[in-house]
């Protein structure tokens, strides 16, 4: 009885995760490559066999009931582990294939990810790598994502982290023409004298709070200042072009400091982070090519 009740309701129970993720039957259908129809004739026999409404609906969205959220939370993780073990068998027999998405900040991509898979790539035509690049601390699951990529102190503790850089350290930059007419900060609260440049973090809709260290004494300062991006790379434009102090990773400016044009300061201030790490939940099997992209990633 059981194990004709999972036969009966796997393929409903995929139509179900793929409407409960997108909160939508369109978009449900087109990533499944079925009709809305079929999508919305498997929801119903699913609920039929299972004698529940799992879905709500109205004019703008479909929303998991109760029992909906409960199927989704208990059971989906479980479908993810066994697709990518089906997933992991079938490379076995063959060369790597597979599309494996990733979320990451703009600046990781450039400077990180793009400049190894330079080298991956070619070697494994049949493997796709699906960048989104955000500033967000991304739920996976949620996102549909199979790995991210954080400093090493902001990976949870039920993830599995890989190194994919040195550690990397930030810089307080400016013009020389800006500070023209301004005093250079001494300490990161002089700051608050300064037009800094922001950058707003949509997680949590937010600024970033800039983040100094010296002899064990920690300073987060929340800066002001007439301009706010949600790239690094604007911030950085911003300052190159005279507009304000701005903080980003020291990769970037080290050219301009090294030829004059940005000045940095509040140097013996600025904490040495333990750099970037690809993360991916603990519970699940890395696919043959996941596992193969996280070899050529790790920083040796």
């Amino acid at each position: 009885m059981h194990d004709s009740l999972l036969k009966t309701n796997f393929n409903g129970l995929t139509v179900f995760f793929a409407v409960a993720r997108e909160r939508s039957f369109t978009r449900a259908a087109a990533q499944l490559g079925l009709s809305q129809t079929a999508v919305s004739h498997a929801i119903r026999g699913l609920e039929e066999r299972l004698g529940t409404r799992l879905l709500t609906r109205n004019s703008r969205s479909v929303v998991p009931t109760a029992a909906g959220e409960r199927l989704l939370q208990a059971v989906e993780p479980q479908f993810v582990e066994i697709d990518a073990c089906l997933e992991s068998v079938a490379e076995m027999g063959s060369s790597p294939s597979g599309t494996i998405r990733i979320t990451a900040s703009d600046h990781t991509i450039r400077s990180v990810l793009t400049p190894k898979l330079r080298r991956f790539l070619p070697q494994y035509p049949g493997i796709k790598v699906e960048l989104c690049a955000d500033n967000m601390l991304t739920d996976l699951a949620a996102g549909n994502f199979d790995a991210g990529v954080r400093l090493g102190e902001q990976v949870a503790q039920d993830m599995i982290a890989v190194r994919i850089s040195p550690d990397i350290r930030f810089a307080a930059v400016a013009t020389k023409r800006y500070f023209a007419d301004r005093a250079l900060p001494q300490e990161p609260n002089d700051l608050l004298q300064h037009n800094c440049i922001n950058l707003r973090l949509p997680t949590h809709g937010g600024l970033w709070a800039w983040e100094f260290e010296k002899d064990g004494r920690e300073v987060d300062v929340r800066v002001d200042g007439q301009l706010i991006y949600n790239s690094i790379y604007d911030c950085l434009d911003a300052a190159m072009a005279g507009l304000g102090l701005a903080y980003v990773p020291m990769d970037l400016v080290q050219p301009y400091i090294g030829t004059g044009h940005l000045i940095s300061v509040l140097e013996d201030w600025i904490p040495l982070w333990s750099g970037f790490h690809l993360y991916y939940p603990s519970r699940r099997q890395p696919s043959g090519a996941m596992a193969i992209l996280i070899a050529a990633l790790r920083h040796e």
